[in-house]
């Protein structure tokens, strides 16, 4: 059996080669590239791959990517509407990105930012305690890594509700449900973490509409897709004081440009789409698992939905 390797990404393509070989010696995994000839293979592991696959390859019937969203690939009208598309659950991530968001929020909850002003002008002041309770988290998308996110805070006696279109219970956190129990979910939430997949009715859901639905004076974390929020909307809700800050991890443009306003302003924090970056060892063990399935006939998880866009 051939498994094709194939990625535009500056991945550590060798790398993973030799760990994928090492997981399914019986598998043949071979590095794709425009120039080589048909190979024929049933199945690919992929991560921004070249429409020239699709067309240079026919008899693809799955493939599995080697991250967790899957917009682009949906989006993209090379990709075979045929072609079944398996996603990757974790692979590290959701503790990273776990870790990611309670540095955020500590940075909120117990003013960071306004000591290290402090600390840049040598003064030496504490300031009143802050009860956490007066800050209420919600995380927007209750998939692997949102389910994670929220447990943790939640761990950390925040009080932590989630939202998604299922709204299936978890323990130790206020569960929200459907398009029905949105608002009631943005008005209890002071700071609001959102880590959606991104499809056509999550694209653009960070507005100024839910935005200012939010426990004022709000706090924005972004670790989902760019393309969720309208930009413009969040300085505009941020200029009225409604939204007092934003930690953002994605945009609409990457690399963001120089020129952006969201670089100069004092109260948004830019990262580099840096939330979590895939962890070579658990990406590997969960892809070789679910290949070893695909072969064996059983059921793979992370199937991806072609009508829910996840």
């Amino acid at each position: 059996m051939k498994v094709l390797f194939c990625s535009t990404h500056p991945l550590h393509t060798a790398d993973f080669l030799a760990d994928f070989q090492a997981a399914l010696p019986a598998v043949e995994f071979i590095h794709w590239r425009e120039d080589m000839p048909t190979q024929g293979a049933e199945l690919a592991v992929i991560f921004q791959p070249p429409d020239a696959l699709y067309a240079r390859e026919p008899g693809l019937r799955a493939v599995f990517n080697l991250g967790a969203g899957v917009d682009a690939l949906l989006r993209n009208p090379a990709f075979p509407s045929s072609l079944a598309l398996y996603r990757l659950e974790d692979g590290g991530m959701s503790a990273q990105i776990a870790e990611y968001v309670v540095h955020a929020v500590s940075r909120i909850v117990r003013q960071l930012d306004r000591y290290a002003e402090q600390e840049a002008d040598r003064h030496w002041h504490q300031l009143t305690a802050i009860d956490r309770r007066e800050f209420p988290v919600g995380v927007l998308g209750m998939g692997v890594i949102g389910r994670k996110i929220a447990t943790t805070l939640a761990q950390l006696d925040y009080a932590v509700a989630g939202w998604s279109r299922s709204g299936q219970p978890l323990e130790g956190v206020e569960v929200f449900g459907g398009q029905s129990q949105m608002d009631a979910f943005l008005a209890r939430s002071r700071i609001v973490v959102n880590i959606l997949p991104l499809t056509s009715e999550t694209s653009g859901i960070l507005n100024a509409r839910t935005l200012g639905r939010l426990k004022a004076p709000a706090h924005l974390i972004n670790v989902g897709r760019g393309e969720h929020l309208v930009e413009e909307d969040l300085l505009d809700v941020m200029a009225s004081g409604h939204v007092e800050s934003a930690v953002l991890d994605v945009f609409r443009t990457e690399p963001l440009p120089k020129d952006h306003p969201f670089w100069s302003h004092p109260r948004i924090s830019v990262t580099p789409h840096i939330a979590a970056q895939t962890g070579r060892r658990e990406t590997v063990a969960q892809i070789a698992s679910k290949i070893e399935a695909y072969l064996a006939g059983r059921t793979v998880s992370g199937l991806v939905s072609r009508e829910l866009g996840y």
